[in-house]
């Protein structure tokens, strides 16, 4: 089994709340880590129609059932059966007792969010991390394979070609996922949608462009995204907001939780393909955004994430906010270092120089890890490893302690 960062943090949740909620995107590997850590729970599944009947038909027996506590797994199919479990809750000052999954995210509902109000603790369980895959397939893993085979355990697990794997995904989710969150009437155009969607990853948002191409109502564009967000397909990320004398961009930037998965609504399939395409540095930055995205989730992280970027075009793909320090990353896929990749990093430090300045990065696909006019260039695979518990010693010990200028 695939050792996963998250398990600790839902360990320490389970000490201190009673119920604990792992969500994420379908097949992340949500119920295999919550099996390994409450393995002795029992496991019920509320795919299985004949458990969803019990639940539907007598919520309170059906709990009752479990005096010690149990694992139901994707919650969603009966969210009835919470406002039980609130009551059977207040009845009992134990922690850790019931463990729920799902594959959607439980807190945009409004009445999953007061039923558990107080009572939950909540671990969002991404596809895998870098530092996550075992240290043989990282070793003869290139960027373009990264890239393309994304992170959702199977493809690390089993011998099933990625494209495969995507297409049954894709359908899977539509069918099941899409029809449970919300009625969406033409499921051929939303697929339409979604392949849409990933034609503009790392890009600002612009949902009127999408509707007007897609001959669609703007609402039912907002709606579908936020379904899309819903079930940890697509994200937004937010801009950064302080001004610092400048007009500021106020739209959200969209990325995909896995970069396989928007490679394969692109129509890449082989590496061949990505290194010519027009996408493949949208890919990259997707990748390392999101995997700074699986490092706060796995750690119980307030978000912090933003990017930045002035009316004339000048921008930092990445702010990462940390105690009050805002810390710069520029991505480049390039394999060859040019000074310009350093003109957003620059600008930004002249324009922020009333802020509290992390060390500015620029992570690429150059091999190695340097210093270059006060900036860290970190090479993918160390810049990822950096963001491990363990790993990264030497990249971390180099971008704190001041280092001449190459």
């Amino acid at each position: 089994m695939l050792q996963r960062t998250a398990h600790a943090r839902l360990l320490a949740l389970a000490q201190g709340f009673p119920v604990v909620v792992v969500t994420g995107p379908r097949q992340s590997g949500k119920t295999t880590l919550v099996r390994a850590a409450f393995a002795h729970l029992p496991y019920l599944s509320l795919e299985d129609p004949d458990v969803r009947e019990r639940a539907h038909r007598d919520g309170r027996s059906f709990l009752q059932a479990f005096p010690e506590g149990a694992v139901f797994d994707e919650v969603q199919r009966a969210p009835e059966l919470l406002s039980y479990l609130q009551t059977t809750v207040d009845t009992t000052t134990a922690l850790g007792r019931w463990v729920l999954t799902g594959s959607q995210n439980l807190l945009l509902s409004a009445n999953v969010s007061q039923s558990l109000a107080g009572r939950a603790g909540f671990l969002d369980l991404l596809p895998l991390a870098w530092h996550e895959l075992p240290a043989k397939a990282r070793a003869t893993t290139s960027l373009d394979d990264w890239l393309l085979r994304g992170g959702y355990p199977a493809l690390w697990q089993r011998p099933v070609a990625p494209s495969d794997w995507m297409a049954s995904y894709l359908v899977s989710y539509v069918e099941r996922d899409v029809r449970q969150i919300s009625r969406v009437a033409d499921l051929l155009q939303f697929q339409r949608f979604v392949r849409m969607m990933a034609a503009r990853a790392g890009q600002l948002l612009n949902l009127n462009a999408v509707a007007n191409d897609l001959g669609i109502a703007q609402t039912t564009a907002r709606d579908w995204l936020a379904v899309l967000e819903a079930s940890y397909i697509a994200f937004r990320l937010p801009p950064y907001h302080t001004n610092f004398g400048k007009r500021l961009v106020k739209t959200p930037k969209l990325y995909f939780h896995d970069t396989g998965l928007a490679a394969w609504l692109l129509g890449i399939s082989d590496a061949r393909t990505l290194q010519i395409h027009p996408m493949r540095g949208a890919l990259f930055e997707n990748m390392l955004v999101v995997e700074y995205l699986k490092h706060c989730r796995n750690r119980g992280l307030g978000n912090g994430l933003y990017f930045w970027r002035d009316n004339t075009g000048n921008e930092i793909d990445l702010l990462i906010e940390r105690a009050g320090e805002l810390w710069p990353v520029e991505m480049k896929s390039g394999a060859t270092f040019q000074a310009e990749w350093l003109r957003g990093l620059q600008t930004w430090q002249r324009h922020a120089k009333a802020a509290r300045q992390g060390q500015p990065m620029l992570i690429s696909a150059v091999p190695g890890s340097a210093w270059h006019q006060g900036t860290m260039l970190a090479d993918w695979r160390d810049a990822l490893m950096a963001l491990a518990p363990v790993g990264g010693k030497a990249l971390q010990a180099r971008a704190a302690s001041p280092a001449p200028a190459a």
